[in-house]
């Protein structure tokens, strides 16, 4: 009976204690604790366009421009491996290849992000599209968890049935508002519209797979590569309907390896020696005029 009692009255004590505090018209203090650990994040207003960020290189806007688009950021780390952060690892290769890019000459280049800033993947694919770029590259690390062994880069493409279901998106959304490949689809029909995107998409992710077939060939003994290099995924960063895009797992962050080559001066440098090639290869190839590899006194 004792016992039943104590338990009745750990119950009504709260109860208690409540209704005499507001019978007498007192207030009960609310500690803090918990109230600076609240995360406040500032969302940009409904219909706001994205900040863009600067084009580097020559003034000429003639000249062939790549987004290079360093994966994460913010509060959004990426994969994680031996106390590295992907998002710190891909900002490193996506500066290195800048650099080597600028210093070379004769291409114009963007960086999606250059610092900790988080950009969610539309953001990152419409950045490109906004600039007008000509070809779209985003570098990213990838995990296989507690798979230490596991190493080397990949290069993925959008598959088929992603881009066919892109551009259908796309069309759907955007065929009273938009361009593709210069072409208004404004005052155009669904069906017209849709043929013209569906075409565009078809075009760039051609090119997409040349691009990608040419960072593995001039990768080769520079970058360690996965056996299996060349493959296709429906990744949302990849679904520009009118840029080429690719997107490259530059290796393994939970392989030691994979994560110290990544992050040395020297595979940084191997990595922007390679991707600069295919990069300048590409662009040759698809404009019919080489791309000069030193900057003219005007640059």
């Amino acid at each position: 009976m004792r016992e039943r009692l104590q338990v009745l009255l750990l119950f009504l004590f709260p109860v208690v204690l409540m209704a005499g505090l507001y019978a007498l018209k007192l207030k009960l203090p609310v500690p803090a604790l918990g109230r600076d650990y609240v995360i406040r994040v500032e969302l940009p207003d409904a219909g706001r366009l994205i900040g863009l960020p600067k084009i580097e290189g020559p003034p000429d806007a003639s000249r062939p421009l790549v987004v290079i688009d360093a994966g994460h950021g913010g509060h959004d780390p990426g994969a994680n491996g031996g106390g590295m952060e992907e998002k710190r690892l891909v900002l490193g290769l996506a500066l290195a290849l800048r650099d080597r890019l600028l210093k070379q000459g004769g291409i114009r280049v963007a960086l999606t992000r250059s610092d900790d800033t988080f950009l969610v993947l539309q953001e990152r694919a419409e950045i490109a599209r906004r600039l007008g770029a000509d070809l779209f590259l985003s570098i990213h690390a990838d995990s296989a968890g507690d798979d230490g062994g596991v190493s080397g880069a990949s290069v993925y493409t959008l598959s088929e049935k992603a881009s066919d279901e892109a551009a259908a998106r796309f069309a759907a959304r955007e065929n009273s508002a938009d361009r593709v490949n210069g072409i208004s689809l404004s005052g155009r029909s669904d069906a017209v519209s849709a043929i013209l995107v569906d075409l565009s998409q078809r075009r760039a992710q051609a090119e997409s797979a040349e691009f990608a077939g040419l960072i593995v060939r001039e990768g080769q003994g520079s970058i360690a590569f996965h056996p299996d290099p060349r493959r296709s995924a429906a990744l949302a960063v990849l679904r520009a309907p009118d840029v080429p895009s690719v997107l490259f797992e530059a290796g393994f962050i939970t392989n030691p390896d994979d994560a110290k080559r990544l992050t040395s001066p020297e595979g940084q440098a191997r990595f922007a020696d390679a991707m600069e090639r295919a990069i300048r290869i590409y662009f040759a190839r698809n404009s019919g005029t080489a791309i000069s590899s030193t900057p003219s006194p005007a640059e």
